[in-house]
Order: C-alpha cells, then sequence, then structure tokens
C-alpha cells in the first residue's frame, strides 16, 4: 500500500479473536471499493490503531464503506476498546442521541460532518478524531491459547434502527460475536478459500459483522464492492468471489439484470437476509445463476440465530433452523407452545450463546425483551415445520394480523401476491376495524404496463382466494408509487399505518 508513514515498534495487545486474521496470509486480502490490503499488512496498520486507543474505552465510527473503517474497527477490537458504529447518514437528532447515550471517547477514523450532522452533541466539547493512517505498520505478536481480553467484555454497541422511538443501543460482547460467526460458519461451510463479495452498509450484522469480521474470523477473503449494484456482483464474480451476501433489495435488482446475474453462476452460495426474499426472486435467480439463495435471520440483539444450512433445504420464504448452540420456539399470547407444523403462528422466542448483553441504559427494555424462563422475545412472529424449519411471518406489532378470529401473517399474504405478474412489491397491513377487528390491507406498486384500478384490485384479491384461505384475502387494495424503506430495504410499516 505505499510508502509505509508510520513505524510503531511496541507490540499492541492482540486477541485470538480474529483468528484468521491473526495467521496473516498474504494471499488473503480485504478489498473495499478498489482499495485492498493483504491480511499482514492489515493486521500491522491495524495494530498502529490498537497502539493509538491505548487508555480508550469507547469509540464512535462513522461506517463509511472505506479500508479506514476496516482497520480502525479491526484495531479497535484488537486493543479491546469498544466500537459504535454510526450510520453515515444519521439525522442531527439521530446522531445526537446515540453519541450522548454512549458516550464515546472520540471518534475513529472520519467523523461526520455537516450537512449530515454535527461532530458532538449541543453543548458538549467536540470529540477528538483519531485519524486511521492504512499504510502505517506495527510489529504484531500474536496471542495464543486463551483470549487474554475479557470474552463477556463489550464489542460493539450497535443500535437499533429506532423504529419505536430512538434507537436503543445493543450491547454484544465478544463471546456472542464469536459464537455467531463460528456457528455460520459451520453452516455455510465456510472455509479460508472463500472470497465474500457484498456491498451492504458497514453499521448493522449483516454487513459488519458478518460481511467484515467474518472473513477475518475464519481467514478468507472481502470484496466489498462499494455498491450493492447488479455490475458491481458481477464484477467480483469475475474477480473469483465464491459467497454473496445481500439484502433482497440488491437480490432483486440482480434478478432483473440477466446479463449480469449469469456472472454469478461461478459462486459457491448465495446468501440473503434482513428481509423477506419474494419467492418471485427467488425462483428467477435460480433460473438465472444455477443457484437457490440461502436464506438466514437474525436482529441486532440475537446475532443470526437461524440460517439456512449450505447442505440444507432451501425454499424461498423460509430462513432455515437454528443454528449451532441456538434454541428457538414459538409461543401463543398465553404463553401456550404452538404446534409445529408448517401453518401456526406464534411469537418466536430463542435463547444461546449469540444474545446480547442487554439494552445500553436500559436496564427496563432490557428486563422486559426476556421471559421468566430465560428465553430472547424477538418480537418477531413465524411458523415451524415438521422438520424444524422457520419461516418468519414478519414483526407481531404489525404482521401479526387478528382479524374475524383468525390469527394470518402478512408475510404470507405478500408472498402469495408478489407471484401475480402485475404486482412489483406490495406490504400488507391489519387495520383497526369494528367489525372484524382488522382488516386486511394491501399497499401494491403495480408494474410497468398494469393500471392500479378497481379492476386489478378484483384480480388480485381472487388470485390471493385461490392461493390461499378466504378468510386471508384482502379486504382492500391501496395502490402507491412507491413504499417506505429503511436503509436496509425493509419496509416500514408504522409509516404506513400512520
Amino acid at each position: 500500500m505505499g510508502q509505509v508513514s508510520r513505524l510503531c515498534t511496541e507490540p499492541p495487545i492482540l486477541t485470538t479473536m480474529l483468528t484468521g486474521l491473526l495467521s496473516a496470509d498474504p494471499t488473503r486480502f480485504v478489498e473495499v471499493a478498489g482499495r485492498r490490503l493483504n491480511h499482514p499488512d492489515l493486521l500491522a496498520a491495524a495494530s498502529v490503531v490498537a497502539h493509538q486507543l491505548e487508555g480508550r474505552t469507547r469509540v464512535a465510527v462513522l461506517a463509511v464503506p472505506t479500508l479506514e473503517t476496516v482497520v480502525g474497527v479491526v484495531g479497535a477490537l484488537l486493543a479491546g476498546v469498544e466500537v459504535v458504529p454510526v450510520p453515515p447518514d444519521s439525522g442531527h437528532r439521530e446522531l445526537a442521541h446515540m453519541l450522548t447515550d454512549s458516550a464515546p471517547d472520540a471518534w475513529l477514523a472520519q467523523a461526520p460532518s455537516e450537512p449530515n450532522g454535527p461532530n458532538e452533541p449541543a453543548g458538549q466539547a467536540p470529540l477528538p478524531l483519531i485519524a486511521v493512517d492504512v499504510a502505517a505498520r506495527a510489529a504484531v505478536t500474536r496471542a495464543h491459547g486463551t483470549d487474554p481480553i475479557d470474552p463477556e467484555s463489550i464489542a460493539f454497541v450497535m443500535y437499533t434502527s429506532g423504529t419505536t422511538g430512538l434507537p436503543k443501543g445493543v450491547l454484544q460482547s465478544r463471546r456472542a460475536v464469536v459464537a455467531g460467526l463460528d456457528a455460520l460458519i459451520d453452516a455455510w461451510q465456510w472455509s479460508a478459500d472463500d472470497v465474500l463479495a457484498h456491498g451492504l452498509p458497514l453499521f448493522h450484522v449483516h454487513g459488519l459483522i458478518l460481511g467484515v469480521l467474518g472473513p477475518l474470523r475464519v481467514g478468507g477473503s472481502l470484496l466489498h464492492t462499494g455498491a450493492g449494484t447488479p455490475e458491481a456482483y458481477a464484477a467480483a464474480a469475475d474477480a473469483g468471489a465464491t459467497m454473496f451476501f445481500a439484502v433482497p433489495t440488491i437480490w432483486s435488482r440482480i434478478a432483473e439484470a440477466p446479463e449480469h446475474a449469469a456472472a454469478l453462476r461461478s459462486a459457491r452460495l448465495l446468501v440473503s437476509g434482513s428481509a423477506a426474499l419474494p419467492v418471485p426472486v427467488f425462483a428467477r435467480l435460480k433460473e438465472l445463476t444455477g443457484h437457490e439463495v440461502a436464506e438466514r435471520y437474525g436482529m441486532s440483539e440475537s446475532l443470526i440465530t437461524v440460517a439456512t444450512r449450505a447442505d440444507g433445504v432451501r425454499q424461498a420464504g423460509w430462513v432455515g433452523v437454528p443454528v449451532a448452540g441456538v434454541e428457538a420456539r414459538l409461543r401463543d399470547e398465553q404463553g401456550a407452545t404452538v404446534p409445529r407444523d408448517g401453518e401456526s403462528v406464534g411469537r418466536l422466542e430463542v435463547r444461546g450463546a449469540t444474545l446480547f448483553s442487554g439494552y445500553l441504559n436500559r436496564p427496563d427494555a432490557t428486563s422486559e425483551s426476556w421471559t421468566d424462563d430465560g428465553w430472547f422475545v424477538t418480537g418477531d412472529v413465524a411458523v415451524v415445520a415438521v422438520d424444524g424449519r422457520i419461516r418468519i411471518v414478519g414483526r407481531e406489532s404489525v404482521d401479526l394480523i387478528k382479524s374475524a378470529g383468525y390469527r394470518i401473517g402478512a408475510g404470507e399474504i405478500e408472498s402469495t401476491l408478489l407471484g401475480h405478474p402485475a404486482v412489483a412489491e406490495v406490504a400488507v397491513v391489519g387495520e383497526p376495524d369494528a367489525d372484524l377487528g382488522q382488516r386486511i390491507v394491501a399497499h401494491v406498486v403495480a408494474r410497468p404496463g398494469h393500471r392500479g384500478d378497481d379492476a386489478l384490485a378484483g384480480e388480485l384479491s381472487a388470485y390471493v382466494g385461490t392461493e390461499l384461505s378466504g378468510h386471508k384475502r384482502p379486504r382492500e387494495f391501496r395502490f402507491v408509487d412507491s413504499l417506505p424503506r429503511n436503509e436496509m430495504g425493509k419496509v416500514q410499516k408504522k409509516r404506513l399505518l400512520d
């Protein structure tokens, strides 16, 4: 990486958390938006950062997709310093809340500037900025045996999306991160020979913990494409990528670009997460790439708890089975067990080694998230098949619809409607109804060439009635130009209900 601008000779504190990186194989690399460091150089540059962080306890990282971000995060993990990933597009209020709540010692690598938001909360002194030089190198001493850093110490304070108020800081321990990565290494038969490619944001579990730390844990390589476009993913495939991570929005774009999708035939595994993958997209990708996409499920509080195994059954809409070290169960409103019949909807609860250590400064919210017998309440509703595979219906607050005495999952209706040639996007919600309790309302984005009118609404209603039980047909169709989504592509149904 050019001229070495700084040389440190004293060894930093190192950790066995990133065992693959510590092997320092010069044939393995991390590349972000066209800039590359091999593992020895990445480790040496991160060791400089570990020196710089001496005496710090927690740093904020503006999670832009750059090598500086990756080197900074790795350096903090080597030093045992907590990392607060901050979305680059955070608004003033959200950013001020995160900084006040987490109280970091400094910014690492880069600080935000107007118009994205202030550098510090009002009334507080500016946080210092610790620069990251990817060309700097420090001597490295490898840790052996037991990790010298307490595994229960916090690795990340990762903020939720804030759909029910201001974002909460999720405390993720080093133990949870390691358990989560090792479980996926097992589930996906992930090896040091794999080259992972993705263009995901670096402030969520999907893009940062799985997408950056995963390759460094297993000893493989990473190609971060910078952007999640069909062209970028095709270029990564041509460059030798064997695994691809994406959200449904990206996979949908790839499915609509057959000339780029064909390049992914050389891949070993395609993975989708953060939202349900529409059935037509699953089918189209299989046709274009020869691969059935493996879906998985998780959240900031639990990391990835359920995943379709590389050697398992892959079916659109089904996210697989609990990963090693994790258990899952379904309960109804009274706490009774929900049958594993692939149809009955229940509240999903999980427990295991990947679970978080609580919410920062929120003991009340932490307590409310757990059952009396020690299971984490995900807030999602799901069904479980006889063979243990799980399908997520959606959020209990907006996706479990109680209409005319029936418990109906919005996700099932959405997947069905997406199979109709006139439907490009759809979001189903339950709205208050004096007679039914809730009536099913479908917000539909029609494909070009189709008119969103009463005739199409009638056709779609009949289509759902043919594919599903009659009580699952929407009572109302609203045709819209687009659906409100967050940065990970998830539809924000509360905005539809509001």
